[in-house]
């Protein structure tokens, strides 16, 4: 029998009055070296991605592998299928004829295209996580109409929640709360 251990992480999360505030507040929270941050707003963020200190996206080369991976599938059966497993000849044609497999090479490409973006965000994003801590704040709720939010979490830090929500308050924050949850 094992006995589930339950561990309290807690996050300061801090609203911003402008955008701006909250891109420049990051920005400044990473450069003291906190890490694991994000940043909550009703719209994508310019200059945001850069203030977390994200690394450049993967997706292109999700959607390149997706679509180099259909056209070699759809290349590869239409020969088969073609040339050895049941050739014709109609009408003089060639039974290698590339041209004739344009259209369905290009519609398994653009498929399978997108079933590796779709599935590739999903796995990068870590979805579906239906549930934070963060969430259980009251006035986080603006964060999906006009707030512009960022939670730091000080379970990478060895730094006081205390010391955390002063530093925000000191760079604009307009309201600064901590918020703890279990992590099992």
């Amino acid at each position: 029998m094992s006995a589930e251990i339950k561990v309290l992480d807690s996050w300061v999360l801090a609203e911003f009055a402008t955008p701006e505030a909250l891109v420049d507040a990051t920005r400044q929270m990473r450069e003291k070296g906190y890490a694991g941050m994000d940043t909550y707003s009703p719209y994508p963020l310019h200059g945001g991605s850069e203030a977390l200190g994200l690394p450049p996206s993967r997706v292109p080369f999700i959607a390149l592998g997706g679509a180099l991976t259909g056209m070699i599938t759809a290349l590869a059966f239409q020969t088969y299928m073609n040339t050895i497993d049941y050739p014709l000849n109609v009408g003089g044609r060639p039974t290698l004829s590339l041209p004739a497999w344009v259209p369905i090479t290009f519609e398994l490409s653009v498929l399978l295209c997108a079933f590796g973006i779709f599935f590739g965000l999903l796995g990068l994003s870590r979805l579906p996580q239906p549930y934070h801590p963060v969430f259980e704040s009251e006035e986080f709720r603006s964060a999906s109409t006009h707030g512009f939010w960022l939670s730091v979490p000080t379970a990478e830090t060895a730094v006081k929640p205390d010391d955390i929500k002063n530093q925000l308050t000191s760079l604009g924050a307009t309201h600064v709360t901590v918020v703890t949850g279990e992590k099992e």
